[in-house]
Order: structure tokens, then sequence, then C-alpha cells
């Protein structure tokens, strides 16, 4: 009929509530570069979503709900890109893929996931949603490493273990890598993908 939306426009609509809540979590983002999540404020983020400090208050309680939101969708971005590593066959090729996947994410979000590992003893939200990502990639490279012979099980030469190991490893040394530059940030990677592949017994 003359004056209605057809079904097509209304599955691409974004409604406004999910616009303004980007636009929150985007700002949040944005002023944990510029003050720290110490220094900010609920105001500022308001201020920079183009709401009012009370309508913020609509979708989140407090500044460390806006936080825990952003890490969600962080760790959901992150776990979307890597998730092809426990379905690729090939041992080699999903080591790879899965590192250069996470580069790319602590490339455009490093600031989030070092927030998210800063705040996961103090605020438990936080510290859950960080385990349960890190228990989904200990999955994924336990697969990987069972894939490419390792013995199944949790001994400290099976792949269990290993890959628990692996996991933690790489997050600390992406932590710190993330800090200084891009290019120490590949070459970090680079160092974890031959750890890796030695430890899945692929290299010597």
């Amino acid at each position: 009929m003359p004056g209605q939306p057809s079904a097509r426009g209304r599955r691409t609509t974004e409604r406004k509530g999910d616009v303004r809540e980007r636009a929150i979590l985007d700002t949040c983002e944005a002023l944990l570069a510029q003050k720290g999540y110490d220094a900010m404020t609920v105001g500022d983020v308001a201020q920079g979503a183009g709401i009012t400090r009370g309508a913020l208050y609509f979708y989140f309680g407090s500044k460390q709900e806006v936080v825990t939101a952003l890490v969600a969708r962080t760790v959901e971005h992150l776990w979307e890109r890597s998730r092809a590593t426990a379905q690729t066959d090939e041992p080699r090729q999903a080591i790879a893929a899965a590192m250069q996947r996470t580069v790319e994410l602590w490339n455009e979000h490093g600031l989030v996931m070092r927030t998210a590992i800063d705040l996961s003893l103090t605020v438990p939200e936080i510290g859950e949603l960080w385990k349960h990502t890190a228990d989904l990639f200990v999955e994924a490279i336990t697969r990987v490493l069972e894939r490419a012979g390792i013995q199944a099980g949790t001994r400290p030469d099976q792949a269990s273990a290993i890959a628990h190991a692996l996991c933690w490893m790489i997050e600390r040394t992406f932590y710190h890598a993330s800090q200084e530059s891009r290019e120490n940030l590949q070459k970090a990677s680079e160092t974890c993908e031959h750890i890796w592949l030695i430890s899945a017994g692929l290299i010597t």
C-alpha cells in the first residue's frame, strides 16, 4: 500500500535504540583512548553520544555497565573472527588464520582488550566475559592440536593442557606488544605462532 515501508525496508532499518546504544559504546571506546577508564565519566559518554545523561541511564546503569557492554561486543567480534580455527581441517592453516584474525582485532580494539584484562579481576561481569572467551579459545586450540596428532587429555604433555598454556601466553604477549606498536604486535604474533607450531609438532 502507498505510504507503507516495504518488508525489505523494515528488515534493514536499524532501530533508534540500537543506533543510540552503538553510539554510546563507540563513544566509550574513544574516551578510553582519550582519558582512560578512571577519568572517563558517564557525563562524558552521554555528551559524546549526543544524548543526555538521563537518556544514557535508560540503556546503562553506570560507567562500569557501559564498559562491560563494550567488552562484550569486542570479545564477540574476536570469537566471530576466530571461530573458523576449530573448523579448518589443516592445522597449519588454522593456526595462521587464528593468529592473523587475532592481530587484526588487537590492532582495532587493543585498548578495549587491555581494559578488559585490567578490570577482569575487579569487575566480576568483565572477568566472566574474559574467562568465557579464553575458554572458547582453549577449546579451539585444543581441537587444532588434536588434529595435528597431539594426544587428547589434560596431562602436561596433552592437548588440553598445552592449549591452556598457549592461550594465556598469547593473551599476555599481545597485551604488552599492543601497547608498543603494530610492528611489535605482528612480531609477537609470529613468535606465538612459531611456538604453537612447535607445540603441535608441526615444526622442530
